[in-house]
């Protein structure tokens, strides 16, 4: 494999740089030049103690790590690829508790719980509801939109049917659930300097979820209720969470259910309205296909990460035992060896075996059916209501080493 002739310093998860862009021509060049290569780093910037990463790109080599758990650790150093750097072993340790940071036979077991909430039948009671909230919420958007019609479509529409249905889903009290946005907004935007959110604020707001959702789940273990939480932990005999794993759990809805819906929904919403044409077929047909590949074209989570468990080769490259693997799904989902023209939007592809919620394997996303219920409902309210959207600004993008995130989108109604 030729050396990619990338920059002297260049690394895929620069929080500097995915705030400005996603790296998409730099990806190319490394499917086709060095699918798998080591991106050195300087000691410790990661957070981790090593030298650096292995960068896989394509498609296939990104499936092939996240189905093999065996060979590939969530656990040995977590799935986020880069933290600060002043982050302590001991905190990078204390995020294994999350499901996402687990390996088999513990994630297995783990999983085999929570995703009796995930049923078709669970996501489907939730859906009148959510509806009837996608309605409301774009309603709002436009009652409080500024004069000249212009608002901000992150924090008035994207931001809060992912919350109202993570919320709805484990029985959070309306007046509490603007609390678990504000703490998962902490827990997600550490790397970004405009919200002053320090490691230290980040742990603390996790505690806080962690001490929310035990207190939730002491409560329903008590007094069971129809809602996930009773169905998790107030069941008698074994295999139900303890209040401590569902705090965790909790956790991981607050960021890989929240923040990532979100941010597909944002992506989304720019991406119609730079490309006329599919907001026109969008309102005027409502494909099925379209929330397949509005995740497809926002990837929002850039890359997650795994820890080789023995001495292997992947892409023609010889890994050690210990050599951390980015999985770069942006990359992946991109790959023109299994998409025809990935550069274009297109809301009628089908098939599309993107690996926008994950690569398959233990990982794949448990929520993908919700997440897939609120981009459709939210789309259709926006096509309902707001058929003739504009775009006034380009987006503002999250400063992040791994999340694909919008944190400002001004669209004006006419």
């Amino acid at each position: 494999m030729h050396c990619p002739a990338l920059p002297d310093g260049f690394d895929f998860t620069d929080p500097d740089l995915l705030q400005s862009r996603v790296p998409h021509p730099e990806f190319a060049q490394m499917r086709q030049t060095s699918p798998v290569w080591w991106c050195a780093q300087p000691h410790g910037i990661s957070g981790f103690d090593d030298a650096g990463y292995w960068v896989v790109t394509r498609h296939a080599d990104v499936k092939y790590v996240s189905t093999h758990p065996e060979l590939f650790s969530s656990h040995t150093n977590t799935a986020v690829i880069r933290f600060n750097e002043s982050i302590s072993r001991d905190q990078i340790d204390a995020q294994r508790l999350i499901m996402l940071n687990m390996d088999p036979p513990e994630h297995t077991r783990v999983r085999q719980i929570v995703q009796r909430g995930f049923t078709p039948g669970a996501i489907r009671s939730l859906e009148n509801a959510l509806r009837d909230r996608a309605h409301s919420i774009v309603d709002a958007a436009l009652t409080n939109a500024k004069e000249d019609g212009t608002f901000d479509f992150v924090t008035n529409i994207a931001v809060e049917l992912p919350l109202q249905a993570i919320a709805e889903l484990i029985g959070v009290p309306q007046e509490d659930r603007t609390k678990i946005f504000d703490w998962s907004n902490k827990m997600a935007a550490y790397d970004d300097p405009e919200y002053a959110i320090t490691e230290e604020i980040g742990t603390e707001a996790a505690m806080e979820i962690v001490s929310y959702a035990m207190n939730l789940a002491a409560a329903r273990k008590e007094c069971p209720a129809k809602d996930i939480v009773s169905t998790l932990v107030a069941a008698e005999g074994e295999g139900n969470l303890q209040p401590d794993e569902f705090g965790f759990f909790v956790i991981l809805l607050a960021v890989a259910g929240n923040e990532t819906t979100r941010n597909a929904i944002s992506h989304g919403m720019h991406a119609f309205l730079t490309h006329p044409e599919q907001w026109e077929l969008y309102k005027r047909e409502r494909p099925e296909t379209a929330a397949e590949e509005i995740v497809r074209w926002a990837t929002p989570v850039v890359s997650f990460q795994r820890t080789a468990t023995e001495d292997l080769e992947l892409g023609g490259q010889a890994i050690k035992k210990g050599d951390r693997v980015g999985i770069f799904y942006s990359s992946a989902n991109n790959d023109p060896e299994v998409f025809e023209n990935p550069e274009a939007f297109d809301i009628t592809r089908d098939p599309n075996p993107h690996l926008g919620f994950g690569g398959g394997g233990p990982h794949f996303c448990l929520g993908k059916s919700l997440a897939v219920l609120e981009i459709n409902l939210i789309f259709n309210a926006i096509a309902d209501a707001l058929p003739d959207l504009k775009l006034v600004g380009a987006p503002r993008r999250l400063r992040s080493a791994w999340l694909n995130g919008i944190k400002e989108l001004q669209v004006s109604r006419d």
